[in-house]
Formats: C-alpha cells, sequence, structure tokens
C-alpha cells in the first residue's frame, strides 16, 4: 500500500524551529503551528513563501509606517552603502547623525540625542541618564523610579523594573529593582457619569500622594503617552500628562515619556505627548524611527540634564554605549522617513485614511460581544468578551486564515497597521478581522 502524499515540508519553517529560538514565544506551541515563512514584503502586505499575501495589521509590531520596501527609503539605504556603512560613534561623528538629532530636536524641542538599538535600550538610558543626572547635581538619593499600573517599557533587566505586566517580570524578579506604580488613567476605569478626564484627575490625584511622600527618593516618573499599548491599547486623556507634567515641576521628579510605540503618527500627531502641550524632560523613541526598516532607538532631553554631565570629571559624564549607537545605515532610513512625512503630509493623509478604516470597522466597534470600542489617530481596539482562555492564539489562527496579520493582547483585539492602506487592504481588514471574531466566539460553543 502506497504511504499516504504529505504535503512538500515547508523547510524553511523547519530549518527555523530546528536553529532560531523566536521572542516572546512559547516554543512548543509551534509543534502544531509552525512559524510561517515570509519571502519578500510590499507596501502593507507579507508574502509568503509559500505564494500566500497576508495583510500587516500590526505593522511587525508596531514598526512600519509606509509600507514594507518603501523606494524612498531602500534609495536612501543603497546611497548610504555606498558612502559609509559604520563608524564608533565615540570620539567620531558622520553627517546621517547629525542630520537626524538636528531634525528630532526640531519635532521635539528637546536635543543632544542618544542612540541606542531598540526600545527597551532607550528606556535604560532615560533611566539611567536621569538618576545620574540626580547624583551629578547632589541629590544621591534621587534613584527610584515610578510607573503606571499596567505600563510596558521593554523587557531588559533595568526596562523591567519600570514594567507592569507580571507575565514579563515574574520570572526574572530576583533580578529586577522594582519601581513603585501609581493608578493607570485608563478610560476603561470610568465609573458611570464619569469622564476620561475625571479619571485622570482621580490618577494624578493618587500619583500626587506618592510623590508628596516619595519624592526626595524619585528620580523619575516614566509614562506611555495616551496608550498604553501593550496593557490592551488602554487609552488616557490627556488631562493626565497635563497634570503628571506640572506634579513632576512641583516634586522635582523628571518625566520621562515612553514614545517607542506612539510616537510618529500613530496617535494623530508626530507624538502622542504633543497632544497634552507639554514638555518631557526625557523622550524615548525606536520603532517606527526608521519606518520599519532597521534597528534603531533615541534618547533625547533638556540642555539642563546635558549640561550636569558636561563637566572635566570623566566619571560625571554618561558612561553608556551600545557598539552600533548612531550607526549611518539606520540614521539614513531615519531620515528617509521624516522626508516621507513632509512629502506625503502623512499625518493629514492619516486622518481621512483613519475616517475610512473606522467606518468599515463599524460592524466590528457595534458588534454585541465588543466593550470599549476605542480609537485614536491610526490605532484600534476592542475588548471582546468571550470566555475563551486562548482567544488571542485562536484569534490569531483565524485572521492568518483569512490572510490578515493581527494578534490580539489577552482579549483585546486591536489593529495598528501602516499608513497607507488602499481601498482593497482596508476591506480586508475590516472584514478579515470580523470574519476572524465570528469565528473564535463561535468555537465557545464546542468547547
Amino acid at each position: 500500500m502506497s504511504a499516504t502524499p504529505q504535503p512538500p515540508p515547508d523547510t524553511l519553517a523547519a530549518r527555523s524551529l530546528a536553529s532560531v529560538w523566536h521572542p516572546c514565544t512559547q516554543m512548543k506551541r509551534h509543534e502544531a503551528q509552525p512559524p510561517v515563512a515570509i519571502a519578500r514584503a510590499q507596501g502593507p502586505w507579507l508574502h509568503g513563501a509559500d505564494g500566500k499575501r497576508y495583510l500587516d495589521g500590526i505593522s511587525s509590531w508596531w514598526v512600519n509606517l509606509f509600507g514594507h520596501s518603501h523606494p524612498h527609503i531602500q534609495a536612501a539605504l543603497v546611497d548610504q552603502l555606498g558612502r559609509l556603512d559604520h563608524v564608533m560613534l565615540a570620539g567620531f561623528t558622520h553627517a546621517p547623525v547629525v542630520e537626524l538629532s538636528e531634525r528630532l530636536a526640531a519635532l521635539t524641542g528637546l536635543g543632544h540625542a542618544f542612540y541606542g538599538s531598540d526600545g527597551a535600550a532607550a528606556t535604560e538610558i532615560a533611566l539611567k541618564m536621569s538618576a545620574h543626572y540626580w547624583r551629578n547635581t547632589g541629590r544621591p538619593a534621587k534613584s527610584r523610579f515610578v510607573g503606571l499600573a499596567g505600563g510596558y517599557h521593554g523587557e531588559t533587566v533595568g526596562a523591567l523594573a519600570v514594567t507592569d505586566i507580571a507575565i514579563f517580570r515574574e520570572a526574572y524578579a530576583p533580578l529586577v529593582r522594582l519601581a513603585a506604580t501609581v493608578p493607570s488613567p485608563d478610560a476603561r476605569g470610568a465609573a458611570p457619569g464619569e469622564t476620561a478626564d475625571d479619571v485622570a484627575r482621580r490618577a494624578a490625584a493618587a500619583l500626587e500622594q506618592w510623590l508628596q511622600e516619595h519624592h526626595a527618593t524619585t528620580a523619575a516618573l516614566i509614562v506611555e503617552p495616551l496608550v498604553q499599548c501593550a496593557a490592551g491599547m488602554a487609552m488616557h486623556s490627556p488631562e493626565y500628562l497635563r497634570l503628571a507634567r506640572a506634579l513632576c515641576s512641583r516634586y522635582e521628579v523628571h518625566l520621562v515619556v515612553d514614545e517607542i510605540a506612539v510616537g510618529f503618527g500613530r496617535t494623530g500627531t508626530m507624538f502622542a505627548h504633543q497632544q497634552a502641550g507639554i514638555r518631557p524632560d526625557f523622550i524615548c523613541l525606536s520603532k517606527g524611527l526608521t519606518g520599519g526598516t532597521l534597528p534603531l532607538s533615541a534618547v533625547l532631553t533638556t540642555d539642563a540634564v546635558y549640561a550636569a554631565f558636561y563637566d572635566d570629571d570623566v566619571a560625571r559624564g554618561f558612561l553608556h554605549s551600545h557598539s552600533y549607537t548612531g550607526n549611518p545605515l539606520a540614521c539614513r532610513a531615519a531620515l528617509a522617513t521624516l522626508e516621507l512625512f513632509e512629502q506625503l503630509d502623512a499625518l493629514k493623509a492619516n486622518a481621512a485614511l483613519a475616517q475610512r478604516i473606522d467606518a468599515a470597522c463599524a460592524p466590528i466597534t457595534h458588534h454585541p460581544r465588543v466593550r470599549h470600542a476605542r480609537h485614536l489617530g491610526m490605532i484600534w481596539a476592542w475588548d471582546v468578551d468571550t470566555t475563551l482562555p486562548d482567544f488571542a492564539r485562536r484569534y490569531h489562527q483565524h485572521a492568518m486564515a483569512r490572510g490578515l496579520v493581527l494578534r490580539p493582547i489577552g482579549t483585546t483585539l486591536y489593529a495598528m497597521p501602516p499608513y497607507v492602506l488602499d481601498d482593497e487592504a482596508v476591506h480586508c481588514l475590516a472584514s478579515g478581522a470580523l470574519a476572524a471574531l465570528d469565528a473564535t466566539l463561535k468555537e465557545e460553543t464546542h468547547r
């Protein structure tokens, strides 16, 4: 008897499982669902090695802005590769890092950009810089940090100190110097009759009470402005940022805004904190900084912070480094990305695109099993009323079967697509997301 025919093996997936430890993944689950091999990408579409294509509904972990393989960014990288690929930034400099730093300073009002390779590195740079500032100014006791409940700022040991998501932190608790947490201004916590502003004021009052007691030992408050992404796209009013800024100034505590996920147009403005009209002491940037092409992060701060390190004593300098700090290729990609914002009038174009997506997603927003539907800029989120303990995994599988990359956070379904969706892509996003939701919820009745 002949053997049962087997489908052609996905050799790339098999080789990956034999040699690659994939991030944020329980690898045993890949026994049932191997990783999808992607051969190329164009615009908002990922093209699999098997010929299938998938709409990148989460911008490949929130990094892609103007679509994959954008010709303007590609051309800039090719040009830069022919000039300078890399040189260490200690004792040297180059045009892309200088020009990028100047552009970021003009956009944010903060300067002297310090570069790393990813978001967690940016968090650690900002925290170290803040604590070292207080040490240099004669107040070494100010070495602790405070963040928001549900906050996420990265998964390296230093960044975990200010990350308040148990699944990321509990296994490494003995290694982590935990920061304090204060209540989140998450608007979903509104009591009957309360507005998002009311929730913000209530959370700010708790912050004030905490600072009254602990300001003498607190270096900085770190906040994801307007959207706490890993907490299930928890959105809050700009009023919280305004009140937090005032409290940090009053109690002499730095305000660090983590714009890693929400910067570069995601919330409708270039940076989320700008909707509150505030000026932070530190800004952390990464993800969309290079348009989703190369790893790069940056921390910008005030002249006062920079001046506290400027001294003849080497030990008073900021002795932190990464081998690829300010890599010319990554900086050139970032410059090309910023050029696209101007050439495409991206913020205005995004506002029109967001209206189209919002209208197309109305059936999800009004779905009988959806709670707390919310939208800000180019971010959408819906909390799903479900008893499925593995809702996120099941939903992801149903979405992929429909050619759509969406990965819920717990029971929160969200979309954060690139800024280049045409009518076909908008339809794929909205109809596929709804169909996957209904298919997933149908599985409740078969458990």
